[in-house]
């Protein structure tokens, strides 16, 4: 199958509309928060239609408690010794400058880098993203899940190390090739994304579009703050009702999840209880949102979510709502 589509896709126009060049980045964090920070990075620079041009990573010294080790692997021991982000900022740079970013789930990796970048005080010199669960929806393709080892699967990749970023970089790139051809020969629009600079870095609170007022790194962090217990304290806002589609999510909202998600599960709920959000294990007429990469599966959460009205989005979409979250209001 994925020969006919190479093949199909060699044999008609390149879509002149498409991007001239990309970057496939793979980040690990700390954690998801707007604080943590970078652990290790990788960038597979990729040509216009799919070659894959060359490969760098990274270790990057976070100068704080590494997070989830039985995630990325990395101790402070082994991050001691690694160059600081300031140190790797430029070369990083030479990496993405006029490329598209593609990633798994994009606007993590976009929104860490840009963090990264606006506390040295300057700007990734990125202009738009592609994400790789976007893409894979527009090209329909039959994953049981949208975890990366699906995609993966699906285009024979196969998987050697996962959550090393430079094993994850190669791996998306290696199923993005295929994923291009397949787009190019359907001429299919690509899900090209706005990537909107961070200009200021204070009090580990980002802000667009200002000039810098000088960086405070890791301001807010407080050591042996990561907790990987799973109690949390219950959310302190009230309950303001259901999402409304195009408007933000606000504080006190009640968010359930259903399915496989690409970024960990744990990590994706505390950067929810983070932001002032109520984490629900179950849908329930109260339910503000339910986030699910696979609504049509016949789960009982996405049954009552459907019967009760309860508005239903994927994780790319939550996330990006997760970058601004409206205050809760009084009363």
């Amino acid at each position: 199958m994925l020969e006919d589509r190479t093949t199909a896709a060699s044999a008609a126009p390149w879509p002149a509309a498409y991007p001239t060049g990309y970057a496939v980045v793979d980040v690990e964090t700390t954690g998801l928060a707007r604080d943590d920070r970078i652990v290790s990075a990788a960038v597979y620079r990729v040509g216009a239609q799919g070659e894959i041009e060359d490969h760098w990573y990274t270790l990057v010294n976070p100068r704080r408690d590494p997070g989830p080790v039985w995630i990325h692997g990395l101790t402070s021991d082994v991050l001691a010794g690694a160059p600081l982000f300031e140190e790797i900022a430029e070369e990083f740079a030479s990496r993405l400058e006029g490329r598209v970013l593609v990633a798994h789930n994009a606007v993590f990796d976009w929104s860490m880098i840009a963090r990264e970048y606006a506390r040295a005080e300057r700007t990734a010199p990125v202009r738009q993203r592609l994400c790789t669960i976007a893409l894979a929806k527009e090209l329909a393709l039959p994953l049981p899940n949208h975890k990366l080892e699906s995609l993966a699967a699906h285009f024979g990749v196969e998987q050697r190390q996962a959550h090393n970023a430079l094993d994850d970089a190669r791996v998306l790139a290696e199923a993005f090739r295929p994923s291009l051809l397949a787009a190019a020969g359907g001429n299919v629009r690509l899900p090209l994304l706005e990537c909107r600079p961070l200009t200021e870095w204070s009090d580990g609170v980002p802000r667009i579009g200002r000039q810098s007022t000088g960086p405070t790194p890791s301001a807010s962090y407080r050591p042996g703050s990561w907790r990987p217990s799973r109690k949390r304290p219950p959310c302190p806002y009230p309950n303001p009702g259901r999402y409304e589609p195009g408007k933000p999510l606000k504080q006190g909202m009640r968010v359930a999840f259903s399915g496989d998600t690409s970024v960990e599960r744990d990590l994706l709920e505390d950067r929810a209880v983070e932001a002032g959000l109520h984490i629900a294990t179950s849908v329930s007429r109260l339910t503000s949102l339910l986030v699910t990469n696979d609504p049509d599966s016949g789960t009982s959460k996405t049954v009552k979510a459907r019967s009760f009205g309860t508005p239903v989005i994927d994780e790319a979409a939550f996330g990006q709502l997760l970058q601004d979250v409206a205050p809760a209001t009084d009363g």
